[in-house]
């Protein structure tokens, strides 16, 4: 078996809306696909002895057992590898459920799908589920194990944490989407002028001031004193010469802290001789240069979380012990601790598995004890000197028994360091008294507290704490969206996408629109380029100045790795029409259409779907769409719009020379057809198309009409405005044209154009793209035969996979077929082509660069006319 390819999908994809993340392997099953699982000798029985939780897996027969009953009858290894796949991401902490397995229309080639939660892992998993099938269909031995373990290791580098998770996770229950900006901790909720970020607990409200008091252990005890909050005694020293001051100030028994450390790295507990304060000095001083030297206060480590200043949880903070059972050494009391099943790797689990560290023996050591010694029956012997859960600690829910003096305390004390999310270490007996009254003392602040202790306890209730976060972040009429309009379609997406944002800034936004030449903010150019995909459409919805998303959506993102948005408000498909075919799978219209059908089904519920009533394959998609569908129309008599207005919906058409807006049995009239200078005064059909579209979907937004015909009046067709879109260029004796047509459909709507045009010499600059098939190549050859009257073929670039003569020769079968004297000269460079042109140009001659880089072309051709301007020109 081969891995032909892995792609990541990660959002709204051909094999589901819903379920965003998925893997999509291509692999070809080679001899494999004569060889069904009922085939392979003692293959079942290996598969259930190796992964015996695959039981689990109810496949079609719909029962417990399911899938392995597919086994024994016989299945195809893509379908196995699907299983083992999900599998062994459940078995490694991270519970998937959807796979799919299909066969492409290459015989023997399959693409097996599967959902993931963390995308390494999931690429790692698709590799390791061939691997293992290869090994059950061998009968070699496979060390399962190491795979689970590389998986959880790969989760636990690129996961987010359970705190920024927890965050994330309320995010999506709130419809809010969020954008992971890094390969750690810093996020972006929302999009465009509605985002915030935030970094772990940090959030762009945090002021960077308090941060960094509360970074700096002894500034805040300073200042909690000074607005009398009980602070533990103590004193910062920088050398091991003050640790005789510190026990002098301070006296026994000692902490040892450093200043600037986090996570309880560097601390030491409970320090009762001057030989024990030297080394735990030692040991802070690794972290820190200065270190705090603070009275040890017994009592429980308390945490408490205030948020937006309001306390929203408390927990009691155990560091990892041991209880002994009077048999068990305590080497074999950990492991027993670690094979509770709530305990996980990193941050799996409720808890984490204890790890015996340096701290760990420090600790035994002092009690005269080592792994090996057994404890008394119920004797608890720490193994952690810090209560941090993510050293092995654990935590106990205590938020409805703190005292309302102390909630107080814990309020004022983040007003005074100034903290928008604040966690509150204190040492007390107990919160249900007065810290005032029972001797109490707050320990430290944390301007980035962890929010596992509250969101999955020990003991006691969980905390919704995340919920408090967004709150302060979106408060109650506070959106975290834009309005996104997403288009796609064969041919005339790019227009309709500059015309609908022309519309929308005319109409007082600040607009982002994504096209197939480039990233546009407010119609500066940020990024050069095919940027049709979902990380452009991503840029725009990072982009902070943002208020209203146009972005054009090609099939190629669609199918590399899905929409880079959730949904859209509206979504515009101007047509489905044959290109592209051949590729990645998509042999058909019908095929074609599925992927179109993305964009569609990715409108929200009460969003609008746009759609060309005159394409049977958009109309085809409408009906089996879950959103309002409102057609537009080159005739107002089209079957589909009489009746879909009949039902009181809502259309676009070309009427009586106007642009008109249909709803039920109203009309209201936008602008003759004329008018509009994109229709290049009504003699465009597909223009026309493109201005009905823009318009609809500007109306269903809530745009006025007038100001939609305002906006329609001033769209010029230019190389600026719609560069490569029937850009004209007016010469002395002749007119030059620069259009990006490169499919039948396009080099048709060309044609239909030059028919209106009076010219006694129509010279076509002609080339084709390798990735077509033959026959499309020959089409678009047929095509020109009949509106060029002479000829100029070029190929310099585009070639993926064919030689520029073997491209040549099928334009030139394609233009015999229809003409054998068609006039046809081959000029390899675009550049050269259209220097030639110019020169074979009588009077009145029309020239037409069908180019596939209208950059270049542009370039040329104004370079000529400036020449021309200076009595410069000579070609």
């Amino acid at each position: 078996m081969k891995i032909e390819n892995i792609q990541v999908l990660r959002g709204p994809n051909i094999w589901s809306i819903r379920r965003k993340k998925l893997i999509q392997m291509r692999l070809d099953l080679q001899e494999m696909e004569h060889r069904p699982t009922n085939e392979i000798d003692g293959f079942y029985e290996r598969l259930e002895s190796l992964l015996p939780s695959l039981y689990t897996h109810r496949c079609s027969p719909g029962v417990p057992g399911g899938f392995f009953q597919r086994v024994i009858a016989g299945t195809w290894m893509g379908h196995v590898i699907e299983h083992i796949a999900l599998e062994i991401q459940t078995l490694a902490g991270m519970d998937t459920g959807f796979g799919r397995t299909r066969e492409t229309k290459t015989k023997g080639v399959y693409n097996v799908v599967f959902a993931y939660l963390e995308e390494k892992v999931g690429v790692f998993a698709a590799e390791s589920a061939v691997r293992i099938a290869q090994a059950l269909i061998n009968g070699e031995d496979y060390d399962l194990d190491a795979d689970i373990q590389q998986m959880r290791e790969i989760r636990e580098n690129t996961r987010l944490g359970p705190s920024t998770g927890s965050i994330v996770e309320e995010a999506i229950a709130r419809d809010i989407p969020w954008i992971r900006l890094n390969n750690q901790s810093l996020v972006q909720l929302g999009y465009g002028k509605n985002q915030v970020r935030f970094r772990a607990t940090m959030t762009e409200k945090t002021s960077s001031i308090a941060v960094d008091i509360a970074s700096n252990k002894d500034e805040t005890k300073r200042m909690l004193q000074e607005q009398a909050i009980p602070v533990a005694k103590g004193i910062t020293i920088s050398s091991v010469e003050g640790v005789a001051e510190a026990i002098r100030k301070v006296g026994f028994p000692l902490v040892f802290k450093p200043l600037d450390g986090n996570h309880g790295r560097g601390i030491s507990i409970n320090i009762q001789t001057e030989e024990d304060a030297i080394a735990a000095y030692e040991h802070a001083a690794r972290i820190s240069r200065r270190v705090i030297v603070e009275r040890f206060v017994t009592g429980y480590d308390f945490r408490v979380l205030v948020i937006d200043n309001k306390m929203v949880a408390a927990a009691l903070r155990d560091p990892a012990h041991i209880i002994g059972d009077g048999l068990s050494t305590i080497q074999q009391l950990i492991d027993k601790e670690n094979a509770d099943p709530r305990r996980g790797y990193g941050h799996e689990n409720v808890l984490t598995l204890i790890d015996i560290d340096r701290d760990t023996l420090d600790l035994i050591e002092k009690k005269g004890y080592t792994l090996e010694t057994v404890p008394a029956k119920d004797e608890k012997v720490f193994v952690k000197s810090t209560a941090n859960l993510s050293t092995g600690g654990t935590s106990v829910d205590v938020t409805d028994h703190v005292h309302p003096q102390n909630i107080f305390i814990c309020e004022r004390i983040s007003k005074i360091i100034g903290l928008d999310i604040c966690g509150i270490d204190i040492m007390a007996v107990n919160l249900t008294e007065p810290l005032t009254e029972n001797g109490g003392v707050v320990l430290e602040v944390n301007a980035a507290p962890g929010f596992r202790m509250h969101i999955a306890p020990s003991e006691g209730l969980p905390r919704n704490v995340a919920g408090h976060v967004l709150d302060m972040l979106y408060p109650t009429g506070k959106s975290a969206r834009i309005p996104i309009i997403a288009i796609t379609g064969t041919n005339g997406k790019t227009t309709t996408t500059r015309l609908i944002a022309h519309i929308v800034k005319n109409n007082g936004h600040r607009v982002g629109f994504t096209t197939s030449d480039g990233i546009y903010v407010q119609n500066n150019m940020m990024l050069k380029g095919d940027t049709t995909g979902p990380v452009s459409s991503e840029f725009i919805l990072k982009d902070p100045t943002v208020d209203f998303a146009v972005l054009e959506t090609a099939r190629g993102g669609i199918l590399r790795s899905g929409l880079g948005f959730g949904f859209c408000d509206i979504g515009v498909v101007t047509n489905i029409q044959a290109d592209h075919l051949g590729l990645a799978d998509i042999h058909t219209l019908d095929d074609l259409a599925r992927v179109k059908s993305v964009v569609l089904n990715s409108v929200k519920k009460d969003g609008w779907g746009v759609l060309n009533a005159d394409n049977e394959h958009c109309v085809r998609i409408g009906n089996k769409a879950d959103c309002n569908i409102a057609y537009f129309s080159l005739n107002e008599n089209n079957p589909i719009i009489k009746s879909h207005c009949r039902k009181g919906g809502i259309a676009a058409v070309c009427e009586n020379g106007f642009i008109t807006i249909q709803k039920g049995d109203w009309k209201i009239r936008v602008q003759r057809t004329i008018l509009i200078p994109l229709t290049f005064g009504g003699t465009v059909p597909f223009m026309i198309e493109n201005v009905l579209a823009a318009t609809l979907a500007a109306f269903l937004w809530g745009f006025k009409t007038e100001d939609i015909k305002m906006s329609l009046e001033t769209f010029i067709p230019s190389a600026a405005q719609t560069p490569g879109r029937m850009n004209i260029f007016e010469f002395k004796d002749f007119r030059f044209m620069i259009d990006f047509a490169h499919n039948p459909d396009g080099y048709n709507g060309i044609k239909e154009f030059l028919k209106h045009i009076d010219s006694p010499l129509k010279i076509g600059i002609v080339a084709g793209t390798g990735d077509r098939r033959d026959d499309d190549i020959r089409e678009l050859g047929k095509i020109s035969a009949g509106m060029f009257d002479y000829i100029i073929l070029r190929q310099e670039k585009h070639l993926r996979g064919r030689t520029a003569e073997n491209i040549l020769s099928l334009l030139s079968e394609g233009i015999r077929s229809v003409d054998p004297d068609k006039p046809i000269e081959i000029v390899p460079k675009e550049v050269d082509a259209i220097k030639h042109a110019m020169s074979l140009a009588k009077p009145g001659a029309f020239i037409t660069a069908l180019s596939d880089v209208v950059d270049n072309a542009i370039e040329t051709v104004q370079n000529y006319q400036e020449q021309e301007r200076n009595g410069l020109f000579n070609v």
